[in-house]
């Protein structure tokens, strides 16, 4: 699931408004202490809001977060109550017509970036709500840094083939032969969480099918892989309790597996606040749309790769890891996770694994799980071929079956951005 700043992206999801507040008349703020903005606050952290509206060492919701993407540099924008540089100056309206129609409150359209898509889902009360919560934080005057898109995406006219392909407006509807509970975890996932924003493969235009939604894919600009949250062979949880599901979102770690990268930020960011009663209806909704698919026929390993799985592999991983992990992949969970029969390791893509060998790593400290367990970087220790090695013998050890990698993919990774 997203993000970075994100197993979720992750990205992760790249929320860029950036348009000028246009003049209507400002509305009284609900009360800080009110029930709709406690609520909004909570469904605020729900949409992981500030992970993309905050930039580094910035002021929270004030904006100018770079977002690098495969069409140029979107920067996000200012919701703080600022009624020159924010929000200050929007009405109820106007916010829901930007999480629901994807558009400014002149008319004028959104980049996709922002997760309109998923936004659509949220219903006007909802909407509201968050809008209520926006408007009692401290405003901040930030004016919005232009974008910096390539040609010919900086024409926002452009914008509307797109959404022609892609976007599918309207709000969640309730499946009546699902339980509330099922529907809740739904409207999370598809909605507010926006978790396919990350978990579904993105093509060449920016947009994803619907065909295609939780299918996973590698997450663009960031290199690292959103597994697939259907498939039972990558993150697919359907052989996972609701507790495990449910520990991992909440806490960032469970007896089966621990997440990193852009989906440690989203539990940092986000998940952790939410209700046990929430994590469990998305866990409950996550586990539905798991698929049991045939297993691949084991690889065949060449003589000189066994040799080199066997004697390298095996010898760097007795060294390094077998401390933590087991000599047999057991782990020690939940702290340290275990590596037999994890399907993680066992993904078509090894991007996670070899990121995580070359650049270690800590799932997120949260309100469950204040002092976690981290994994030392070893991108200096370890040489290309050793790294290689490794995780190819992670991958088919135990009875896993996933394939070798070469040095030369452990090479390339070596220069992915670490954020």
């Amino acid at each position: 699931m997203r993000s970075t700043t994100g197993m979720s992206l992750v990205v992760t999801a790249l929320l860029a408004l950036g348009a000028t507040p246009m003049p209507v008349a400002a509305q009284s703020p609900t009360p800080v202490g009110s029930e709709v903005v406690r609520n909004g606050e909570y469904l605020a952290r729900a949409g992981d809001c500030v992970a993309c509206h905050t930039a580094p060492e910035g002021k929270v919701f004030a904006g100018g977060r770079a977002m690098p993407t495969p069409f140029g540099t979107l920067y996000t924008s200012n919701i703080t109550p600022d009624e020159e540089t924010g929000i200050g100056r929007w009405s109820a309206d106007d916010f829901y017509k930007t999480m629901h129609h994807g558009r400014f409150p002149d008319g004028g359209l959104l980049y996709p970036a922002m997760p309109f898509g998923s936004y659509t889902k949220v219903t006007r009360q909802d909407s509201d709500a968050i809008f209520a919560y926006l408007k009692t934080i401290a405003p901040v005057r930030q004016p919005n840094r232009p974008h910096e898109l390539d040609f010919p995406y900086n024409n926002r006219s452009l914008i509307l083939g797109w959404r022609t392909l892609y976007f599918n407006e309207g709000e969640f509807k309730p499946d009546p032969n699902q339980s509330d509970e099922w529907n809740r975890g739904a409207y999370l996932v598809e909605g507010l969480g926006h978790c396919g924003m990350c978990h579904t493969p993105i093509n060449a235009l920016g947009g994803s099918s619907e065909s295609e939604a939780f299918k996973g894919g590698l997450i663009p600009m960031q290199d690292w892989y959103a597994p697939s949250l259907t498939s039972n062979k990558e993150a697919g949880l359907g052989d996972w309790s609701i507790e495990e599901i449910s520990d991992l979102l909440q806490k960032g770690i469970s007896t089966r597996g621990a997440v990193y990268g852009p989906m440690a930020e989203v539990v940092y960011n986000s998940l952790q606040y939410m209700t046990d009663e929430d994590t469990r209806a998305m866990a409950v909704y996550l586990k539905s749309i798991a698929q049991d698919e045939p297993s691949p026929p084991r690889p065949s390993v060449r003589t000189e790769e066994a040799s080199l799985l066997t004697s390298l592999g095996k010898t760097v991983y007795d060294k390094q890891c077998a401390s933590c992990h087991g000599s047999e992949g057991e782990g020690r969970p939940p702290h340290y996770p275990p590596l037999a029969g994890n399907q993680s390791i066992q993904m078509e893509s090894a991007v996670n694994g070899i990121r995580m060998v070359l650049n270690g790593g800590y799932p997120p400290a949260t309100i469950k799980n204040p002092m976690p367990h981290g994994m030392p970087p070893f991108a200096v220790t370890l040489s290309d071929d050793e790294v290689a090695a490794v995780v190819s013998y992670i991958r088919t050890a135990w009875g896993n079956r996933g394939t070798p990698v070469s040095a030369a993919e452990a090479n390339k990774l070596r220069s992915a951005p670490l954020q």
